[in-house]
């Protein structure tokens, strides 16, 4: 009996798509296709390629309500924010589209040819292993750099979002066809943990990128070493938001607080860890609930909620042990705390001060709006504790003296620092992280190098006279 995907939309708890998956034979022609199409591909111009993504971002936006919606169905992202996912992606495919040649430009270098110069080459169709909880944003932020490089791509979405994934891949295969580009130059392929395996050990796959957990990062890591293939990995992370006594606190906890609350908190660079130095901690910990108490907790197809549900029971279950744990721990529980009674997988905003470090809602990724902040009593054991982490994904630095701030960011141990703003992605701007959280870059000029050939070329001796 054939696997199925299957998502069930956790507001109502209901199935609400099922698709079959992938065996051996089928993925194995999906390999090929992505083969065949990378061999004319690659040929064609950066101008033609980027015809193609500009496209896909045009056709996206015509359809922005059907896409959002079917990640507001399949993983309870709030329709507002789900409709800025769609243009974000949208905004990816058409930042790679204009600037890729510019990234990718032969870089000329010194030496005794005529000419020597570095070029860059793209590599063959490249595997995408990808998570539930941005559907489209994550899909692009891979697609879009690796098409325009010149490869192929072949995407492993999360089994909970299929309809995004078949989606993203009827848009691209579409649009390509019109273009008179290869349809299959994104393969969706709907396979379970075991045939991940399975391409990664084929030789047509030239290269994976990964986002996803620790546990997921280090089994393909692992995978992709024995096959000695380049692997471009963004896990999980358990971001500190640093408060220091001269900040702007109204500033702070009103940014923060968004950060808390993007996707239900169930996001890599949420502000998971709010340090906040003991001169103002009251003040701060007093507007910080206000603003979270605030918060709208609700169905997520209607704009006006601020946090919907929870995309599974169990990690629901997982982040309500967090809590627990915590308060056991000793860490102070202002509101919230309580698994709801009736139907979706919701969890309320929930306030948790006086942490200390080895608590479990600081020592472990918190993914759900669960606040945790914690006192410290000086900038320089706000390091200290921003850094007592095994993951160094995202931080931010709230302080009245923005060259202080910058000073910090070198001490701090995180892929990204934010300082007086908000931490974001942007196809501008390289995204990735150190420790467990991860290694390689995506986004910017910086991601579109990972899955290149930087191939010297040497022209000939220079002659004398």
């Amino acid at each position: 009996m054939t696997e199925t995907f299957t998502a069930i939309d956790p507001t109502t708890e209901r199935v609400v798509r099922e698709i079959p998956t992938l065996d051996e034979t089928a993925l194995d022609a999906a390999l090929q296709r992505s083969e065949d199409a990378y061999d004319a591909w690659r040929r064609w111009s950066y101008a033609d390629r980027a015809k193609v993504l500009n496209g896909v971002a045009a056709a996206m936006r015509r359809d922005v309500e059907r896409l959002a919606m079917l990640m507001t169905e399949e993983m309870g992202k709030p329709i507002v924010e789900a409709r800025g996912e769609v243009e974000k992606a949208c905004w990816a495919a058409e930042h790679y589209a204009e600037h890729a040649e510019q990234y990718l430009a032969p870089v000329d270098l010194p030496s005794d040819a005529t000419r020597s110069y570095v070029q860059h080459l793209p590599l063959g169709p490249v595997l995408g292993v990808l998570p539930w909880n941005a559907p489209f944003w994550l899909a692009f932020r891979f697609i879009a750099p690796a098409l325009m490089a010149g490869n192929t791509a072949v995407m492993k979405h999360d089994r909970h979002v299929p309809g995004c994934a078949e989606a993203i891949a009827d848009v691209v295969a579409q649009v390509a066809a019109e273009h008179g580009a290869p349809e299959a130059i994104l393969q969706h392929v709907a396979i379970g943990h075991d045939l991940v395996e399975r391409a990664l050990r084929d030789d047509r796959i030239r290269a994976v990128s990964l986002t996803g957990s620790e546990k997921a990062g280090g089994a393909v890591a692992s995978m992709a070493a024995r096959q000695i293939k380049p692997a471009v990995l963004e896990l999980g992370g358990s971001d500190p938001a640093i408060v220091l006594a001269d900040a702007d606190l109204e500033q702070a906890a009103d940014v923060i607080t968004v950060m808390r609350k993007i996707n239900a908190g169930q996001s890599c660079i949420a502000a998971k860890r709010v340090i906040v130095e003991r001169a103002v901690y009251d003040e701060f910990v007093a507007l910080y609930a206000e603003r979270l108490a605030a918060l709208r907790l609700g169905d997520p197809r209607e704009a006006t909620t601020d946090v919907g549900p929870i995309a599974r029971a169990d990690l629901r279950e997982g982040l309500h042990r967090q809590v627990v744990e915590s308060v056991e721990q000793g860490a102070t529980l202002h509101f919230g705390g309580e698994i709801p009674e009736g139907q979706g997988f919701f969890y309320p905003v929930t306030l948790l001060t006086d942490m200390t470090p080895r608590m479990t809602a600081c020592v472990e990724e918190t993914f759900g709006p669960v606040a945790a902040v914690i006192p410290v009593d000086s900038a320089e054991q706000a390091v200290a504790v921003a850094n007592d982490t095994p993951y160094g994904l995202a931080a931010s630095v709230w302080t009245g003296d923005v060259a202080r701030g910058a000073a910090m960011a070198a001490e701090i141990e995180a892929g990204q620092v934010a300082v007086n703003g908000i931490v974001k992605t942007d196809p501008r701007l390289p995204s990735g992280g150190v420790k467990r959280s991860g290694f390689g870059r995506e986004l910017g000029p910086h991601g579109i190098h990972e899955f290149v050939n930087a191939q010297q070329v040497w022209l000939g001796p220079k002659r004398e006279g």
